[in-house]
């Protein structure tokens, strides 16, 4: 489908995983992204009470007590993959193939500052 061009997606170590274990603590892992926090929590999630993800901003965006972890990962990847092709419907009308709602061709744009005017 991809034909190996799989998208990136890297941070700076700011998704984390909260490893809860009701005898061992709490333990945090920094990861540079999704993809590494969700293979940690499958390496770990048997082993401890609670995994959970959380992103940037600090939110928790999964929890192995309320989610599994495979269905987690699979309606990830699609929310992600609808992100990447929601385009805005727009037809250019000089019909540039590259020209898009939120990125206009050169021509598209001129037109947009002169009917500010």
């Amino acid at each position: 489908m991809t034909n190996g061009l799989e998208p990136t997606e890297e941070y700076d170590g700011s998704i984390v995983v909260r490893l809860l274990d009701d005898q061992a603590g709490r333990k945090e892992i920094r990861c540079p992204s999704y993809q590494d926090a969700i293979a940690v929590v499958k390496e770990n999630h048997r082993s401890v009470t609670v995994a959970k993800i959380l992103d940037r901003d600090g939110a928790v965006v999964f929890t192995s007590s309320e989610m599994d972890i495979g269905d987690w990962e699979t309606a990830w990847k699609r929310a992600k993959r609808r992100l990447s092709v929601d385009v805005d419907e727009y037809e250019c009308p000089y019909d540039d193939i590259a020209c898009f709602a939120d990125d206009l061709c050169v021509r598209c744009q001129i037109d947009r500052v002169r009917d500010q005017y």
